[in-house]
């Protein structure tokens, strides 16, 4: 793997090949997909680092005492031999990142998960390195909603709020932040949420311009007269309740100027390093109280807790470093009312094998710079997923592509019943199953020429019902010609078929949904409202007599159907789905040995974001009279079945309740149709079309895990 080395000795940085780490006991090993450069601290590394050995002495006299006494003890070579070592030794730099799980330790199995998206800390574990190992009590997981740049600033976040907590603001203090570089604007915003009205100072206008935009009540230019009279009106005269400094300079000016500003019995909370020779007398005659907030907070330093796992009570500690750094990316989700946006002080990014470039900026400061963030390289093969908000919309007006079996049997006769919807075309390779389906199903025109859909203005809406081996093409086909689709399943065969899709919406005014009909089933839509009761995780098994094929069948066809896991499993990937209501983060299949024509017989494990699990069951080993699909699911102490869609069962409390289905089986393809029907006519897609790629791309990965007998990421994109 690449990493971000130092020379203790030079200081000269540079990014090496090393050896991969492994993963250890009570650790997790994470590929790294974001990191910050914390321009105060590691400037400061890195500065000491390039002194010659007299300027380090002097720098350091606490570590020249050390090295005299072990002189005295062991004598001149053998402590020169040490020092010479040590100052060889490596460096490695950073200390807040974030990335992806993909090696669970002994220890903690259950407690993360392959494919979770964290946040590290801590110096030498968070590193800027594309893999990190990283004790449980320095790792937090991120929010489905933050992103991995935002998430990558949680450790300087908790610097922040483990100040802000030893500060203790009550709500409508007056708190001063003297320097709103990083940690400054980061305390200056966690102030603002906790209801403290804060005064932000510093010699940058641009940052207190920053720091202003981000909620700071008043800010001050250092250096310019009037500051102790304005914080005197702020305050009616009192002084600030509380004063912050995240500075760093070796003058003891803060000190001076907070013993000016402060009020009466206030607290001051040191974050940066600055000197530290207070005003005696002013500190005395208020009574003041100094406290340097140790780093990210309890149990920093503490080796039992962070490189064993020790746990502190939390009736004595409640928030521990962990917690910390936990409620910092939690707290950067947007469905937060009020949130913290670190995403403001990002000023440069910057590719990780450009880390070099992304240093010197830093520590030489060719340009003004705040949050300067490293992008790791994961590999990922499957085009972003950020769809613009469709803008058409209208009285749906339905072209149909393909008139096999299902389509005639299921999807048109449903079609035509529907109101609100104006069948206009149907195309087909054979003329005479196009007239047919014509007479059939009231469609105005009949045709074998694709172009008479795809250019025809009136048409706004059309359904694809070929094979699955063109279902890519048809959809970005549709899309690209300004149209809201609705494709059978499979979406795609395979990636590039998805990448395809994907570009196409983006530069489409429609919509793109797929029929996954049993998300819109009646019983699936209660059973899942029943589970989203329940915030924890959700164990699902969905059993799939799905009955055997003819060897011969065209969905065993490569060139045409793709397998039945591509073309029928999907099915249950995505009710899976529909039913955790979490994304997929990973995928493990295994298969029985075929018996017949394809794989048919297999067992698909997913899992999800917030800690649920799925187990599908998919088979053709069993009798057709047998129920063909029952789904069970648990959560928090209920169970709910689901047995082929004709009856549904909900057991809590000790009593089970059972429902059948009063008009025969129902899987949902009417609502799936009059969802897209209504979709179309609003311009509101009825399914997230981000979640139906990332069941397609699960689906996919079932394929991958059977070829390389591992378990997938899906944010491997391969």
């Amino acid at each position: 793997m690449k990493q971000v080395i130092q020379s203790a000795r030079t200081g000269k940085l540079a990014l090496k090949q090393v050896p991969d780490p492994k993963v250890r006991a009570g650790s997790v090993l994470v590929r790294t997909r974001a990191s910050l450069i914390s321009a105060g601290t590691e400037r400061m590394v890195i500065d000491f680092a390039k002194k010659s050995l007299a300027a380090k002495a002097s720098a350091r006299p606490d570590l020249v005492k050390k090295v005299l006494d072990k002189a005295k003890r062991d004598g001149i070579i053998s402590t020169f031999k040490a020092v010479m070592a040590r100052l060889d030794e490596p460096m490695p730099l950073g200390y807040s990142a974030a990335g992806e799980i993909v090696a669970i330790g002994s220890g903690l199995e259950g407690t993360f998960r392959i494919g979770q998206r964290v946040a590290l800390a801590g110096a030498g574990l968070a590193n800027h390195a594309e893999l990190n190992v990283v004790p449980r009590n320095l790792v937090a997981p991120i929010p489905d909603g933050v992103t991995d740049e935002e998430a990558c600033f949680g450790t300087l976040a908790s610097i922040a709020m483990a100040g802000v907590r030893n500060l203790g603001p009550q709500l409508g203090d007056v708190v001063l932040v003297l320097g709103v570089g990083l940690v400054g604007q980061l305390a200056s915003q966690l102030l603002s949420l906790s209801g403290a009205r804060v005064v932000a100072v510093d010699v940058d206008p641009s940052r207190l311009e920053l720091a202003k935009r981000s909620g700071a009540e008043l800010v001050w230019r250092l250096g310019e007269p009037g500051l102790a009279e304005a914080v005197a009106a702020l305050t009616g005269g009192q002084g600030c309740d509380g004063i912050l400094i995240a500075a760093a300079t070796d003058s003891s000016d803060p000190l001076e100027l907070a013993a000016e500003l402060a009020r009466d019995r206030a607290k001051l909370v040191m974050v940066g390093k600055t000197g530290t020779e207070f005003p005696y007398a002013a500190f005395m005659k208020k009574e003041l109280q100094l406290v340097v907030s140790r780093s990210y907070g309890p149990g920093r330093y503490d080796e039992d807790f962070e490189g064993r796992g020790v746990k502190y009570p939390v009736g004595w500690v409640r928030w521990t470093e962990s917690e910390n750094l936990r409620e910092c990316v939690r707290l950067m989700d947007p469905a937060q009312a009020r949130r913290l946006d670190v995403g403001v002080l990002i000023t440069h990014r910057f590719p990780f094998d450009q880390s070099e470039a992304a240093y010197t900026l830093v520590t030489e400061r060719t340009e003004p710079n705040m949050g300067v963030v490293l992008h790791y390289d994961t590999g990922t093969k499957v085009a972003p997923v950020a769809f613009p908000q469709a803008t058409l919309s209208g009285p749906c007006v339905m072209g149909v592509i393909g008139a096999g079996n299902f389509a005639r049997t299921v999807l048109l006769p449903e079609l035509k019943r529907i109101s609100g919807v104006s069948l206009k075309t149907i195309c087909t390779t054979r003329g005479q199953t196009a007239d047919h389906a014509k007479g059939a199903f009231g469609f105005a025109h009949a045709t074998t020429e694709l172009d008479e859909v795809l250019a025809d203005p009136a048409i706004n809406a059309v359904l694809v019902a070929t094979r699955h081996s063109n279902h890519a093409e048809l959809t970005a086909r549709v899309l690209a010609a300004g149209k809201s689709v609705i494709v059978e399943k499979p979406l795609a065969l395979d990636r590039a078929g998805i990448n395809q899709i994907v570009a196409a919406r983006n530069g489409s005014n429609g919509f793109f949904t797929v029929g996954f009909n049993r998300r819109f089933a009646p019983m699936t839509v209660k059973a899942r409202a029943l589970l989203a009761r329940h915030n924890g995780p959700k164990m699902l098994v969905l059993r799939v007599n799905a009955g055997a094929l003819p060897a011969e069948s065209w969905v065993n066809a490569a060139e045409e159907g793709g397998g039945r896991i591509l073309g029928e499993a999907c099915h249950f990937i995505d009710l899976a789905r529909t039913l955790a209501g979490s994304p997929i983060t990973t995928v493990q299949a295994d298969a029985a040995g075929v018996t017949h024509g394809g794989c048919d017989d297999l067992t698909i494990t997913l899992g999800f974001a917030d800690g649920s699990l799925a187990t599908i069951i998919y088979t053709a080993q069993g009798d057709s009279s047998f129920s063909k699909e029952r789904f069970e699911c648990f959560a928090g102490g209920t169970v709910i079945a689901i047995d082929n869609f004709l009856s549904l069962s909900v057991t809590e409390n000790g009593r089970t309740r059972t429902e059948k289905a009063k008009m025969g089986q129902d899987k949902g393809h009417r609502a799936e149709l009059e969802a897209f029907v209504k979709g179309v006519t609003t311009g509101q897609a009825p399914v997230d079309e981000a979640e139906l790629v990332e069941t397609s791309l699960a689906t996919i990965a079932v394929l991958d895990s059977l070829s390389q007998g591992r378990r997938i990421s899906l944010s491997e994109g391969a």
